[in-house]
Formats: structure tokens, sequence, C-alpha cells
């Protein structure tokens, strides 16, 4: 199970690829980011959009996950809007978790 909402009938080959590499990175905490973000945006994506959040799933998941909990700062070439949209859209829907 891939844990995404999206049929792929409702979208283009591409966007299919796009979406199951969204939801196969390789750490599950990943997947549910980049997956999350996809399952929310993908449809909507235009072509450029779609191009960016390509690139910045390029990225390792360990390089992702550090830049969006701010571990380490993003690394030029990755400090894009889309970046920040899936930051923005990760801090968002993430549960604040008190003890």
């Amino acid at each position: 199970m891939s844990g995404t909402t999206l049929t792929t009938a409702e979208l283009d080959p591409e966007r299919r690829r796009v979406l199951f590499r969204a939801w196969h990175r390789g750490t599950r905490e990943m997947d549910l980011i980049m997956g999350g973000f996809a399952d929310a945006h993908l449809i909507g994506f235009s072509e450029q959009e779609l191009r960016d959040f390509v690139h910045v799933s390029d990225a390792t998941d360990q390089d992702l996950m550090s830049w969006i909990v701010g571990s380490v700062p993003v690394k030029p070439d990755f400090d894009t809007p889309m970046f920040h949209r899936i930051k923005a859209f990760h801090n968002h829907h993430t549960p604040i978790h008190r003890e």
C-alpha cells in the first residue's frame, strides 16, 4: 500500500511516475512528507511546478529531512519556493506533540 489518496486514473503518465516516486522514497517519513504533499497538490501543478517538485525530489531523504526540520541549512540549489511549500505543508499538517 502506498498511502496515496489519488487514483492513477486522475493523472497523466508523468504525474503517475512522480506520485509513485513521492510515495516510494526509501524512508517512511519522507514517503509521508513528499507523498502527502503530492497527493494534495500534484493534480493542480503547472508544468513548471511539476519540474520544480521533481527537482526537490532529487535530493536525498537525509538532506530533505534535515532541511525540513531545520537542523542544517538548505543547499542553495534546493532553497526554492517549491521546497518552502513542501516544508510549510509538512509543518502545517504535522501534529504538535506535547509531553
